[in-house]
């Protein structure tokens, strides 16, 4: 039996109520291990914990805050080959994707470790002789941090390290599917000295933890990366305690092929868009809308190049694509592919693989409206709809047409076509020639509408929604 990986709560590994398998959807026969399952009660050890530890934790010299981040990053950086295979095995990416996540937990570590010595302050002068102002941003105190599977070791580097580096104490909440990566961090964090009480992380079912956290008195912030329908009830829950709430969640987002574009090009940005990752982003292509005159055309090769895509295991060199991250996640997933057909789309691919394993083919559904479920509910799969348009300005009118707002992306061959997407593109983040998923670390991250609310992740722009601006005035006489 493989030795369980406990809760750290106040810098030791607690035991929690029960345990539970962490299995790899490609190969449910490999256990990965057992991990806590905590309850409500951890969440209250942890948030003591941290309220205990923040006061010396923000008071401290930034250069200590710099180190520990910047010994984190170069812990995790050692370490990419392992987090790699276990982040392939946990969530079932491919190993070079894995590998390429684990290194931007180094990356955000790295450039978050900045952020302590460069703090900034303002001063003005007042409007009132003899009086000066002063600008400051000072830590909330003890924040909450509920990650997702998808993933698993970007998501909580991106939260935590800005988080720490303002100055708060931390209780992660990692997602129940993918607990690994998250217990491989708050071993890093201890490792690079951070101090008992600062970094909690407590595992379990986000239906007792999160709620914990949210309903905490204690907790003064709620950063969420999710579902939109949880996230909404985190934001009813954070409203009703005043607390700060940072939302990061669903998309529909839309690459528009133009009549202009390079269609091979084209092909590679949704193919990636789309399918890579097993579909499992939040900034996925999930509907490519197309102009008619370059519809046949774009259609057959994409057809063409999703089925040569390789499926298989996440850690086989050669595999492009990996398994659904779990039973259920797969079976929703299917359960789109008969809707599309019903809803009178042709469907190419979709369905599910004979070998062990939660594996899926690529689909596409042809000949959607983008009136259809399956062109405004996000699937969360390695599923995309195509959807006519007659002209530019229907596309874009079609990709506005959405309560989504995080990502965006265009391919054509014309500035004045991508000047015009960009202005008129109602999100948070547009590409032109690119995938819509795949982003930067120093840039903001976060869109608008139904996908986020509160302050945008990643880049020093992150800093904000993890410290509070207190306006200080003295009379010097």
């Amino acid at each position: 039996m493989t030795e369980p990986h406990l809760n750290l709560i106040a810098g030791r590994w607690q035991e929690a109520q029960a345990l539970a398998e962490n299995r790899n959807p490609s190969d449910p026969s490999d256990l990965i291990g057992l991990y806590a399952r905590g309850g409500a009660e951890d969440v209250a050890l942890a948030v003591a914990a941290a309220r205990a530890a923040q006061p010396a934790w923000a008071k401290a010299s930034p250069q200590l805050r710099a180190d520990v981040l910047r010994r984190t990053g170069d812990i995790l950086l050692a370490r990419v080959e392992e987090m790699g295979r276990l982040l392939a095995r946990e969530e079932g990416k491919t190993l070079a994707e894995a590998k390429g996540e684990a290194l931007r937990a180094a990356q955000l570590f790295h450039f978050y470790a900045g952020e302590p010595v460069r703090a900034p302050g303002e001063k003005h002068a007042s409007i009132r002789d003899g009086v000066e102002v002063e600008v400051t941003r000072e830590p909330l105190g003890v924040v909450g941090l509920i990650t997702p599977w998808n993933f698993p070791i970007a998501i909580p580097a991106w939260k935590t390290a800005p988080a720490l580096a303002a100055g708060n104490a931390v209780v992660l909440k990692p997602a129940d599917l993918t607990p690994g990566c998250a217990h491989l961090l708050a071993e890093v964090l201890t490792e690079a000295g951070c101090p008992p009480g600062v970094f909690n992380l407590v595992m379990g079912r986000g239906s007792e933890i999160g709620a914990a956290l949210v309903a905490h008195p204690d907790v003064a912030a709620i950063s969420f990366t999710g579902s939109e329908r949880v996230g909404r009830g985190i934001a009813r829950g954070c409203a009703e305690g005043m607390k700060k709430v940072q939302l990061e969640m669903g998309g529909k987002n839309p690459m528009v092929v133009t009549a202009r574009a390079d269609i091979d090009l084209a092909v590679g940005a949704c193919l990636n868009g789309a399918f890579f990752s097993t579909g499992q982003r939040c900034t996925a292509s999930s509907r490519l809308i197309v102009e008619e005159p370059v519809l046949a055309e774009f259609t057959d090769k994409l057809v063409a190049a999703m089925k040569a895509l390789r499926i298989g295991d996440p850690l086989d060199p050669a595999t492009q694509i990996g398994p659904v991250v779990s039973e259920a996640q797969l079976s929703g997933n299917l359960d789109y592919v008969r809707l599309a057909g019903a809803e009178g789309c042709e469907v190419v691919g979709g369905q599910r693989l004979d070998r062990p394993g939660s594996f899926q083919a690529p689909a596409l559904f042809l000949g959607a409206q983008n009136t259809m479920r399956v062109a405004r509910e996000e699937i969360f799969g390695p599923c995309a709809a195509v959807i006519a348009a007659a002209d530019f300005d229907a596309a874009v009118a079609i990709a506005n047409d959405t309560e989504f707002g995080l990502s965006s992306g265009i391919c054509t061959g014309s500035l004045k076509e991508a000047t015009e997407f960009k202005r008129r593109s109602k999100v948070g983040m547009v590409m032109v020639n690119l995938p819509t998923a795949g982003v930067d670390y120093h840039v903001p991250f976060g869109g608008r509408g139904a996908s986020s609310l509160g302050g945008r992740e990643q880049g020093r722009m992150a800093m904000e929604f993890y410290t509070s601006v207190k306006t200080a005035y003295t009379f010097a006489g």
